[in-house]
């Protein structure tokens, strides 16, 4: 043992008398303790820290895992040792020395800078996963914190490989506030934008947001602080300026979801030639629906009392009000809506004829589902109008449709079998008058030979008393 201890300080003692290469293997030495002192907080210290955190709650979410924030951290030991293990090493020239110390302080900041601005993010992503968090999110302030972060080490690095006092860099941001403030316009409008929108609660994560001129219609799924992504309802995905929703208008249906109803409003093209008064037989007919009874009744003695005191004036009875079937169909659409279990009874509810057009008399159907679901909505929304146009004839009405392909063949054909069956009308006539030009024809020849007949009768008849004269 002796021995080997004697050689050891033989071969010191040797490299000293040697500085370059004593200062080479030390240099070497100092290198693998670095690099050992990296495996071993790796692949021990951390792997039994994370084994650690696994058994408690947050660590079992693999946030940390995620996020990298011990592995950043773990960086700075093997930086820690060559920032320290080099002013031990004699015969380094002193800016090696202080270039490597620089280096690995540069380093060592850079580390801590990420480590904090992930430890950052998990704070984010814990906060998100309240249930308030869509309301209030703290995405954007995050962001701005992780920007002054790496500001601040972006200087001290600076200072620290230039081997200058932060604070002399400090001193001279004053002349580049102008040259900032251009760079971070943009980052400036968006934080302003960010809190604008956070304060004020203008969108949340999940609202559905239409915005026509950005092209973005669908639900919000991120806000950050520079932009807010919407996915629209054929799953793209709009990237929208923060600072647009504070100065472009944009339409946000929260307040349709949060009411609980979706509104619905369409109309049904009448046929305006369809439209006339009731018989007493209609109203009979009428009166079997059971949404109708009492409008009927209610409207029949509104009508008769008028009309009674119509008469009693000695008015002319044309000045008489009577019940028609576009407005008992109206009254049939209310009811029926009210009685729908599709249908919102607390919101606003209507149904009204609009201006007539050129296309028919518009009659609009408005109400809210109690649905908000797309789907929902649309079927109950369909099933209503399935019902209205299948039950508008009962009324006497029809729809009002533009010729189709379909209709103007039918309307060919109709207008062939007209010409079909005038034609053979006209050719019934012409035989006709031909058969009794010829029976015409007949009786004057009939008539002719029964007259001829009728004077040879009488010529014989004279010559018979003549010949007895002379005889």
């Amino acid at each position: 043992m002796e021995e080997i201890v004697s050689t050891v300080q033989a071969w010191v003692a040797w490299l000293e008398e040697q500085p370059y290469l004593y200062a080479l293997v030390a240099v070497t030495v100092l290198v693998l303790l670095a690099l050992i002192s990296n495996w071993v907080t790796k692949h021990v210290l951390l792997a039994g820290l994370t084994r650690g955190l696994r058994q408690t709650r947050l660590g079992q979410d693999h946030l940390f895992e995620e996020s990298r924030v011990i592995t950043r951290l773990s960086n700075v030991v093997p930086a820690l040792v060559l920032s320290s293990g080099v002013v031990l090493i004699p015969h380094l020239p002193d800016f090696v020395v202080t270039v490597v110390r620089n280096v690995a302080t540069a380093f060592i900041i850079l580390s801590v800078a990420l480590a904090v601005a992930n430890f950052l993010t998990i704070l984010n992503r814990l906060y998100e996963r309240r249930p308030d968090a869509a309301m209030k999110p703290i995405k954007g302030y995050v962001q701005v914190v992780k920007i002054v972060i790496y500001v601040i080490a972006v200087l001290l690095i600076v200072a620290t490989l230039i081997d200058r006092s932060p604070v002399i860099l400090l001193s001279g941001l004053g002349a580049m506030a102008a040259v900032l403030m251009l760079v971070f316009q943009d980052t400036l409008l968006s934080l302003v934008a960010s809190m604008q929108i956070t304060s004020n609660d203008i969108i949340r994560v999940g609202d559905w947001v239409e915005m026509p001129g950005l092209s973005a219609d669908g639900d919000v799924i991120d806000i950050s602080l520079h932009v807010v992504k919407v996915q629209n309802w054929d799953k793209t995905i709009t990237t929208i300026p923060t600072r647009r929703f504070i100065d472009t208008a944009f339409k946000n249906w929260r307040g349709m979801q949060q009411a609980g109803g979706r509104r619905m409003m369409r109309e049904i093209m009448i046929d305006q030639q369809s439209i006339r008064f009731l018989s007493n037989d209609e109203l009979e007919h009428l009166q079997r629906f059971s949404l109708l009874n009492d409008y009927i009744k209610k409207k029949h003695d509104e009508l008769s009392e008028w009309n009674h005191e119509l008469e009693g004036s000695g008015a002319d009875t044309i000045n008489s009000r009577r019940m028609t079937n576009i407005g008992t169909f109206r009254a049939y659409i209310s009811q029926y809506l009210k009685h729908h279990p599709g249908i919102h009874q607390e919101l606003f509810m209507l149904v009204r004829q609009l201006a007539p057009t050129a296309d028919g008399l518009p009659l609009q159907v408005y109400g809210f589902t109690n649905d908000t679901a797309w789907a929902v909505y649309e079927g109950i929304q369909s099933d209503i109008f399935d019902h209205l146009f299948a039950i508008i004839p009962e009324f006497g009405l029809r729809v009002y449709q533009h010729p189709s392909g379909v209709d103007m063949r039918e309307v060919g054909a109709a207008l062939a079998a007209s010409q079909q069956v005038e034609k053979e009308q006209k050719k019934d006539l012409e035989e006709l008058d031909k058969e009794e030009s010829e029976n015409e024809d007949s009786d004057n020849d009939n008539a002719d030979n029964e007259e001829s007949s009728q004077k040879k009768a009488a010529q014989r008849t004279n010559a018979a008393p003549e010949s007895g004269d002379s005889a």
